[in-house]
């Protein structure tokens, strides 16, 4: 007779050193988030940078074979970088199945004529420099929303905060998401909660931050955190790939985003980049593969909030003026 009792979570190798008098020390209930998605479960995946219809449909069709749950797509290059038809490709396809599409919005300091992002300080990084780059991300979000996209990726305090407000005011769907970049993504509490009250509905933190960072945040926030359990190259191509299990405990809600080191740029996408951009899509799914193997082997892979979900729950906004 087999015991269906599930297993406790182990730590990796945690019966092994123990045998060899190395034991850990126990985990502090303290160091837990008491934080959950609405409607339950503690971590969602997401499966970064599929720039359009082609990349979806690998990506989509490497998740079947490879039995990857998935939340959420996102996209880099930007709104402005696919046609309407290619955006309501990807929003039929994702609806479909039940996955929420993230869509960049607007025009970014890295790519315009600020010189500023090439000196060795970067200057104002991905921002929306002036007026008109506030506009073009406006422009986006309105667009990108029509064609019936649900989430928008922002990398600007300014865009995030005029996104917000264009939501309540109905200029966008008020149940549109807002996502916090990576490359703007706060380090410390203290900017977590501003990037909230802002606006952002799902916040990406550094991978580079330490699991005491993530405790630090979870107790002035609840809003959705993304992170990168391996990061690209641009990011410091970091591998947490043995912490996935206690990076949910310290962090959630929390959704991990299968990303790929060791691989070219290619941002913004074009038919030039076509190979790199296919190849990549279909290992960042099997990166997610391996991770979901890590936390199953570890009995730690419950709570998995219920795919379809997407809402952030109740978060804490600054007031808008009348």
């Amino acid at each position: 007779m087999t015991d269906a009792s599930p297993k406790a979570a182990r730590r990796p190798g945690e019966q092994a050193l123990a045998a060899l008098g190395l034991g850990a020390p126990a985990l502090s209930p303290a160091d837990a988030s008491p934080h959950a998605f609405p409607g339950g479960g503690r971590w969602r995946t997401e499966v970064p940078s599929c720039e359009g219809p082609e990349a979806l449909a690998v990506v989509l069709k490497e998740s079947a074979r490879l039995d990857v749950p998935i939340h959420r797509i996102s996209q880099g290059s930007g709104v402005w970088m696919l046609t309407d038809a290619e955006i309501t490709e990807m929003v039929d396809a994702t609806a479909e199945r039940d996955i929420e599409l993230c869509l960049f919005t607007g025009p970014r300091g890295t790519w315009d004529i600020g010189g500023s992002t090439r000196t060795d300080s970067r200057g104002g990084g991905l921002r929306a420099r002036g007026h008109d780059a506030v506009a073009g991300c406006l422009e986006d979000a309105v667009r990108a929303t029509e064609l019936g996209v649900k989430c928008l990726l922002v990398a600007d305090e300014g865009v995030l905060w005029s996104l917000h407000r264009a939501r309540v005011a109905g200029i966008i769907p008020a149940d549109t998401t807002l996502k916090v970049s990576a490359l703007v993504g706060p380090v410390n509490p203290a900017a977590y909660a501003v990037y909230e009250q802002l606006g952002g509905d799902s916040i990406n933190v550094p991978s580079d931050l330490t699991l005491d960072h993530l405790t630090e945040i979870r107790r002035v926030s609840a809003a959705p955190m993304d992170m990168y359990i391996e990061a690209p190259d641009d990011l410091g191509g970091y591998v947490r790939m043995y912490e996935v299990a206690e990076l949910i405990r310290r962090g959630a809600p929390l959704y991990l985003k299968f990303g790929l080191s060791k691989a070219p740029g290619i941002y913004p996408y074009g038919h030039h980049m076509r190979d790199v951009t296919l190849s990549t899509a279909r290992e960042r799914v099997r990166r997610g593969r391996l991770a979901l193997d890590l936390l199953a082997r570890h009995g730690a892979d419950g709570d998995m909030a219920p795919i379809g979900s997407r809402l952030p729950g109740t978060l804490q906004r600054f007031d808008i003026p009348s």
